[in-house]
């Protein structure tokens, strides 16, 4: 690890290393704005997702969190996958352990499960599913489900929850959550829509049902870009991670971007997401590391479903 440097020579170094090493810089719309702002491409999993399947970079740096980058690893095997911060981990990964997720299946073998996961969990996880999902577009994927199968979604089961809401489509769902996402509640959107009464509210599908039904829009981060866009009011108040608020403030600018309050705090900030920070980028493209690395078997058991997101995506 070096002494940390000056942001603006940060990134004079990070755009020269990244030259020097052919590496694409991609990162998830909930890092910090200096991260966003020396991205090759900034977006949500799904957009992610196939940015890291088409480079043809020698090295991807991904600027999120530990199965952001695992991902691009399944679909590149022959690449160099680095991340800034290798703790930097998720709630909802955790929250559904591969060998858990395996153990239930065998005892649940006689329901024969169409196993439908959330893109936020571990390779081994995405091993033991049929197909991958994204909050982008889990709707059309479930919808494209076997209908003589059961399903079992893993791990959001707000997303889930959301899901069922709009397609119809009866799934058990695993005890996972978000915790950021959690955070907020029906008081607290309240109290913020009675500061701005004209406001609009967009809320990511990961948070509860109490705080869905208060939006006018559910949706993904990338979707969440066209509806502020579009919208005819300029106040919105935006229900998710805070750093979200800096891609919108670049794609909207004529617009009052509120970010949603937990009981706790003004905005709602990802502690792993915010591990990351400029300097770890550079020294992850300076040291080619860390790197992320998996077993073989592992591998290639979890790129079918990934690439089956990817074909029914289109």
């Amino acid at each position: 690890m070096t002494a940390a440097a000056p942001a603006l020579d940060l990134k004079e170094e990070i755009l020269a290393l990244k030259q020097a090493r052919n590496a694409v810089i991609l990162a998830h719309n909930y890092q910090t704005g200096d991260i966003q702002d020396v991205a090759d491409y900034v977006g949500d999993s799904l957009g992610l997702a196939y940015h890291a399947k088409e480079t043809s970079a020698d090295v991807i740096v991904f600027c999120g969190v530990h199965f952001m980058a695992e991902t691009a690893k399944i679909v590149n095997p022959g690449k160099i996958v680095v991340l800034p911060d290798a703790d930097a981990g998720c709630s909802l990964e955790q929250s559904c352990p591969a060998p858990d997720l395996e153990a239930f299946l065998k005892a649940n073998a006689e329901k024969n499960y169409y196993v439908i996961a959330y893109i936020n969990c571990s390779a081994g996880v995405k091993a033991l599913c049929d197909v991958i999902v994204t909050s982008g577009n889990a709707c059309k994927i479930v919808n494209k489900a076997p209908a003589d199968r059961p399903i079992l979604f893993v791990p959001d089961e707000n997303l889930g929850a959301w899901v069922m809401e709009q397609t119809g489509r009866k799934m058990d769902l695993w005890k996972g959550n978000c915790y950021v996402h959690v955070e907020f509640t029906r008081e607290s959107i309240r109290r913020i829509k009675d500061e701005y009464p004209e406001a609009l509210v967009v809320a990511h599908p990961e948070c509860t049902q109490a705080v869905r039904l208060l939006a006018d829009e559910v949706c993904s981060t990338e979707k969440m870009i066209g509806f502020c866009r579009n919208a005819p009011v300029k106040d919105i108040i935006v229900v998710t991670e805070s750093g979200m608020l800096h891609r919108l403030s670049k794609e909207c600018p004529d617009k009052n971007l509120i970010a949603g309050p937990t009981d706790r705090c003004a905005c709602a900030d990802c502690r792993y997401m915010k591990m990351n920070t400029l300097q770890k980028l550079r020294d992850c493209l300076a040291n080619l590391a860390p790197r992320v690395e998996m077993d073989e078997a592992v591998r290639s058991r979890a790129e079918a479903p990934l690439l089956r997101m990817l074909e029914q995506s289109k």
